[in-house]
């Protein structure tokens, strides 16, 4: 199994050679971790020389766009064909919080660019403006993985079309998930994929307890249950839709 959206960071965890061992003993055996900004890139770096099983994604995250300059920008660019880096991300766009929405899209442009020029998929933040990720993202020839994929089936079913897959993770196992459980019914598995976004939304029934890959049986079980499926099934299409996407 994959999880395609974690952030193993030092900052988070002071056990992370414990955190790789409990993946590979629960049956994830590839983390993609995510980078939100230039120290967490540069962490991202590290660990994908430090652990067989960990690949990465560099981005700025749009939370981040305060500490943002020219500089974080240079450093995707100057590694973003590193050995074991696999996408650009995480990127996006946030109008949940009082950002600068202008910004936010002219950085989020700039990296997708840098996506394209580079021919890597993305991993994409979007939350509460899941159409104008989709106004922006459908000007682009890119493929990548909407993270923590919030919005209906209907956007799914647009997202899919232009070549992106949905990350889901945790919110799945909770009781007031009744939105995403519908999307999960009515998507066809190849176009799902699993994620932790680990520390935080940790599944049932370890809710209130740090996240991390680890869980990721539980989120597969999750949509094996949803969907009817045997959960080998689950295991099997996401993780041959993460090869398909970064082409492994």
């Amino acid at each position: 199994m994959v999880d395609t959206h974690c952030h193993i960071y030092e900052s988070y965890y002071d056990n992370i050679d414990e955190i790789i061992q409990r993946s590979i003993d629960n049956g994830v055996d590839m983390l993609i971790v995510n980078g939100c900004n230039l120290e967490s890139n540069m962490e991202v770096l590290n660990l994908v020389k430090k652990y067989d099983i960990v690949y990465g994604a560099l981005g700025i995250q749009p939370e981040e766009l305060d500490d943002f300059n020219e500089e974080s920008l240079k450093f995707i660019v100057d590694h973003i064909d590193d050995d074991k880096i696999v996408a650009v991300g995480e990127i996006g766009l946030d109008f949940h919080y009082d950002i600068d929405r202008e910004k936010q899209i002219e950085l989020f442009k700039k990296q997708l660019s840098i996506a394209s020029e580079y021919n890597k998929p993305v991993i994409v933040h979007s939350r509460d403006c899941i159409q104008e990720t989709y106004n922006i993202l459908k000007n682009y020839n890119l493929k990548g993985i909407l993270h923590c994929y919030s919005g209906s089936v209907e956007m799914a079913r647009e997202f899919n079309k232009i070549g992106f897959l949905l990350g889901i993770g945790g919110i799945c196992t909770f009781k007031n998930a009744r939105r995403l459980i519908d999307v999960i019914e009515n998507v066809p598995l190849e176009y799902i994929v699993l994620e932790t976004d680990s520390p935080y939304l940790t599944p049932e029934p370890y809710r209130g307890k740090k996240n991390e890959p680890s869980f990721i049986p539980l989120i597969a079980a999750k949509i094996a249950q949803i969907k009817n499926v045997d959960i080998n099934v689950v295991k099997y299409v996401t993780t041959s839709n993460v090869s398909r996407l970064i082409d492994k």
